[in-house]
């Protein structure tokens, strides 16, 4: 049977060649000085030297750089979820690592805009103008055939707003021939002030009296004239009300269906678009905490009990003089398992503790606890 190479009792970190697989941190030199210092430790949790360990410096090289990989994912696995939606659009190109990510609005803001577009307000869409000639006596029209065919390439689109209204009942408002538009002309001429200008008002009245006033001038037209309006039919005939009676053009605000349903609003290829792209890069193993490493270590001595589980199950015993020693793989195996999960778990648990929302939750238990301990202090009596 082949020999079985043990661990001699010491490494160097420095002298050994290609040490871990990745090379992620051998230029950090807080990794490369604890290196030698977790191997020795692992290969002692393990039994050295009271028991032989089939373990060389590289297989606990290679499992402390796993563990430091694995607590860096699952830390910024971590951050990436809690923040997806501010990063969400930004660049790609400045490493996120040790950076403070302020929360805000942006895309919650983008999806507003929808709706901003669809009440006329805002929004990302375009609203562009056409026109159409109105005839005379001609009360419906097809603005197909007379308009996007020709401005849109065929493509569809959806009328805003058709600019086919009465003036505005402000701009009536200090009409001399309506009385200002206040009906208050003869208690002036009482005043002597009847000889100045109608659009000087020397009495005092509320500021709803002048929207009461407004909103007279607009039912008074509604109800007593032919109203200005318009029907759209489909989004593409177009009915007009009153009937014109000359030849004029007629103006509208409209937005391109394909426009406004474009998913794509930014064609740039250096954005955040999931969490695959957040810049985020391998932890710096210098900048993790006590409470971190101390993770780390316990995570890379399961990972050693696991390989040497692997290694020790490839014999079911190993012979000695005199006799031969079962070996303990499967025990290694069931313990490495258990380990991870319980550590991955535990990662989980404190991160998950220490979420915006968690924190949020717990100043506010905070601040009702004082609240109620507060309230139960006996109330001092001012005098005066």
């Amino acid at each position: 049977m082949a020999s079985i190479s043990i661990w001699p009792g010491s490494s160097s970190f420095a002298d050994t060649i290609n040490p871990t697989p990745f090379g992620f941190y051998d230029t950090d030199t807080d990794f490369t000085s604890s290196a030698n210092q977790v191997a020795t430790w692992c290969a002692q949790r393990l039994g050295y030297p009271i028991v032989d360990i089939e373990l060389q410096a590289v297989n606990f090289f290679t499992a402390f750089e796993e563990a430091v990989t694995t607590y860096s994912q699952y830390v910024y696995q971590y951050k990436i979820i809690e923040n997806i939606g501010t990063l969400e659009g930004s660049t790609t190109g400045s490493n996120l690592n040790n950076q403070y990510i302020q929360p805000n609005l942006g895309n919650t803001i983008a999806i507003a805009e929808q709706y901003g577009t669809e009440a006329g307000t805002g929004g990302n869409v375009d609203f562009k103008t056409g026109s159409i000639s109105v005839v005379a006596n001609q009360q419906v029209y097809s603005l197909t055939e007379l308009f996007t065919n020709v401005s849109e390439s065929g493509n569809p689109i959806e009328i805003k707003r058709i600019y086919h209204y009465a003036p505005p009942a402000i701009v009536r408002y200090f009409d001399p021939y309506a009385g200002t538009g206040t009906g208050i002309q003869s208690l002036m001429e009482s005043f002597g002030f009847g000889n100045f200008s109608p659009g000087v008002n020397f009495m005092l009245m509320p500021t709803y009296y002048d929207a009461l006033k407004v909103q007279a001038i607009e039912f008074n037209d509604q109800i007593r004239k032919s109203g200005y309006s318009f029907e759209l039919i489909n989004n593409n005939k177009l009915k007009l009300f009153p009937i014109p009676a000359r030849n004029e053009n007629l103006h509208f605000d409209y937005v391109v269906k394909n426009d406004r349903n474009n998913p794509i609003r930014n064609t740039a290829t250096n954005l955040v678009t999931n969490i695959s792209n957040v810049p985020y890069s391998n932890i710096n193993y210098t900048s993790i905490n006590t409470p971190g490493r101390q993770w780390i270590f316990r995570y890379t001595l399961a990972l050693a009990k696991e390989m040497l589980a692997s290694v020790r199950g490839k014999y079911s015993s190993v012979p000695i003089p005199g006799s031969e020693v079962t070996t303990n793989a499967a025990d290694l195996r069931s313990e490495a398992a258990t380990e991870k999960t319980t550590l991955i778990d535990e990662l989980k648990l404190m991160l998950e503790e220490s979420s915006r929302a968690k924190y949020m939750e717990r100043d506010a238990q905070i601040a009702q606890n004082s609240q109620d301990t507060f309230a139960k202090a006996p109330y001092p009596i001012y005098i005066y």
